[in-house]
């Protein structure tokens, strides 16, 4: 009775309940194939830490005393798709059960689920024990409200797992969200946390991946790869964040600076997502660290609702509305993604400092993300669909159940609103206000007309208007609205020649 376990890439938890026993009937299979770095076109650095941390895995696995089949890219016996690999192995095998854990993307959920339905043997697919929430707990908390709502989805994951609460279930500090708290600019100097130095050298397996005809973008960093490759290592950045990083998190986390990419984000996001970190441990040295008066609440609150809230909230968006969500372009944007997304090659600054971070670290912020990049693609009128692909190969934490909301839903409010209750738009005034980027940029922060005014500003004004007939009923772009009013006939018109001409020639800007 032999039974066969797939493990795929984002599920490398050695903490599972599968692990808990050495059984030498059981045997797990990692595969590395080209099915899953070809679907789109992936970040060198996402590639080469998956593969690592896979092959890190396996060996943590083997050393315990579990049978372990490892496909690498390059094994001559490797069929570079999931199921072909897998009826391969069951006949040599001969495997009497199959089992794999709950994939977090929906198109590997369907193909293993169909896959499945064709074996003549038991199959079972059992939890990741990763999530605080099951895929269908959101769709069943909204089922009878108006609108998805992340800030009432948040107040109940605190009150059901007490996070941040008071023994008589009031929240800790009075108030659920200090966002308004965690907003300022950061003007110190150009330095970084204290962070324990992860550096790899994977030049032999880079070398594995290219011959095999994997192809990438960005820089792949193969002599001192810095991503964590297991648990040991993400505990080391989880208690780096906690002490060095976490205190000043809070008042910075949308700041943004060229002199420092990170400034005081944690970087936890790729071994969460891989699942080397569980969010409840994150959480609670989060917690602790507020209880023990080592860091702020507002800094603490913020932290956690971005893994409890945001975090679990996507999840539940994605599973709610796959497979069309994909499709979603409320707007109708078309405009190709401009060649510099590819190269980092514009004279905007912000852009150049963003997206060039981004292909040099396959990382980049929250805020970086949300009001540099995505905003430039949504105000432009660029495919959301294209964006999303970019944003789903370019960061090396990006998985399709997080990114794709984050991107369609909130970033390029591709959905209409069914999950951002606005349009997460604006003019160089906010990137001015929370950065550095426009301080000797080739363009005028303030003027809106004119070759060197900042694209951000016609192209603001421009996609309100053209999109009032959809926008201008939302109160919260009641303000907008009214300074749109303000504006003369000629001053529109101005703003619109402007604008079109931008979009006419966004590889050149």
């Amino acid at each position: 009775m032999t039974t066969l376990r797939l493990i795929l890439g984002d599920q490398l938890n050695p903490l599972h309940s599968w692990f808990s026993e050495v059984d030498t009937d059981v045997i797990y299979v990692l595969m590395e194939v080209r099915q899953e770095t070809d679907y789109v076109l992936h970040h060198a650095q996402k590639i080469l830490a998956i593969f690592a941390a896979m092959r890190d895995f396996a060996h943590q696995l083997k050393t315990a005393g579990h049978r372990v089949h490892y496909l690498a890219i390059d094994d001559s016996n490797n069929r570079h798709s999931v199921p072909a690999n897998l009826d391969s192995m069951i006949a040599q095998y001969k495997v009497t059960t199959f089992e794999c854990l709950a994939p977090d993307e929906w198109r590997l959920d369907r193909q293993l689920a169909q896959y499945a339905e064709q074996l003549d043997i038991p199959c079972w697919m059992r939890d990741t024990e990763h999530f605080y929430t099951r895929r269908e707990e959101a769709a069943e908390y909204f089922a009878d409200k108006k609108q998805w709502l992340m800030e009432n989805f948040y107040r109940r994951m605190r009150v059901k797992h007490h996070v941040l609460m008071n023994a008589d279930e009031t929240p800790s500090g009075g108030r659920w969200n200090f966002d308004h708290d965690n907003r300022k600019s950061w003007h110190g100097k150009p330095s970084q946390p204290h962070d324990p130095r992860i550096a790899h050298d994977h030049s032999a397996l880079w070398k594995t991946i290219a011959d095999a005809g994997v192809k990438s973008f960005g820089t792949p960093c193969e002599d001192h790869l810095p991503w964590p490759l297991n648990r040991d290592e993400a505990l080391m950045q989880l208690d780096s964040f906690i002490e060095y990083a976490l205190p000043d998190f809070g008042d910075y986390q949308d700041a943004m600076n060229t002199q420092a990419p990170r400034l005081f984000h944690s970087l936890l996001s790729f071994s969460l997502n891989v699942k080397m970190l569980n969010p409840r441990e994150v959480v609670t040295r989060a917690e602790r660290a507020y209880r023990d008066g080592r860091a702020s609440l507002p800094a603490v609150e913020g932290f956690i609702r971005q893994i409890i809230g945001w975090r679990e909230f996507m999840r539940g968006v994605y599973w709610a509305r796959m497979p069309d969500y994909r499709e979603s372009n409320v707007f109708g944007n078309t405009l190709p993604l401009p060649i510099w997304f590819w190269n980092g090659e514009t004279k905007m600054r912000c852009l150049k400092h963003s997206i060039g971070q981004s292909l040099e670290n396959a990382h980049a912020h929250h805020i970086q993300r949300l009001m540099v990049i995505g905003n430039f693609a949504l105000i432009a009128g660029v495919n959301p669909a294209e964006v999303h692909e970019w944003y789903l190969g370019v960061y090396v934490d990006a998985y399709e159940w997080v990114e794709m909301p984050n991107v369609l839903g909130m970033s390029q409010f591709a959905d209409g609103g069914g999950l951002a209750t606005k349009p997460y738009a604006s003019s160089a005034a906010y990137i001015d206000r929370m950065s550095d980027y426009c301080k000797g940029c080739h363009y005028d922060r303030k003027a809106r007309l004119g070759e060197t005014a900042c694209p951000f500003n016609a192209l603001y004004w421009d996609f309100f208007e053209r999109n009032a007939g959809r926008l201008k009923g939302n109160p919260r772009l009641a303000m907008v609205y009214k300074q749109l009013d303000r504006m003369d006939g000629d001053a529109k018109a101005g703003l619109e020649e402007r604008a079109g001409e931008l979009r006419g020639r966004l590889d050149e800007l």
